[in-house]
């Protein structure tokens, strides 16, 4: 029962996590602003460590049916550091899908039981929605392959100042 109550560090936990969800929302509003995305990816993780535990936290980065969605959001966030942020995002949601796909059950019963808001989510369509099933597929792997791919090489004929037109000529070879 001792690790359901809440004390002061796992308080400071969830507001750097709520703190973190923030400061990405804002980098997405401004445009992919790599200062604020890179701020809330920082502020989220240290908010999930602080939340549940530094070995807990690595455990679960580190387990192997999360190991494809850690990579993906180390990558992620690489490339958002080094000035790419669109290609770090999608790396990033993938990998956040990836990780916290075993949660949404969860959070589909507690958006459920919001006073207002769970009204909503209780009607029959959003509820056929949420039985869908949340796991990431081989088809949507390879879909996330070949974005990232397009994406990279539009990144690279841009520094190159080549016409978007090269784009298939290049892809082609």
């Amino acid at each position: 029962m001792a690790s359901f109550e809440m004390n002061d560090r796992k308080k400071i936990g969830l507001g750097l996590t709520g703190f973190g969800i923030f400061f990405s929302f804002l980098g997405i509003i401004f445009f992919f602003d790599k200062g604020f995305l890179a701020m809330g990816n920082i502020l989220f993780i240290s908010g999930v460590a602080l939340t549940i535990g530094l070995k807990s936290t690595m455990q679960f980065f580190m387990k192997r049916q999360n190991f494809k969605g850690t990579i993906s959001f180390g990558v992620g966030f690489f490339f958002l550091v080094i000035g790419w942020p669109i290609i770090g995002m999608v790396l990033e949601a993938y990998g956040f899908i990836v990780l916290f796909s075993g949660f949404w059950p969860t959070l589909a019963v507690f958006l459920q039981r919001i006073p207002i808001v769970g009204w909503l989510f209780q009607q029959r369509y959003i509820r056929s929605v949420k039985n869908l099933p949340m796991t990431v597929t081989p088809t949507m792997t390879c879909m996330m392959y070949h974005i990232v791919q397009s994406l990279l090489e539009h990144m690279l004929l841009i520094q190159r100042n080549l016409p978007v037109q090269h784009l298939v000529l290049i892809s082609e070879v």
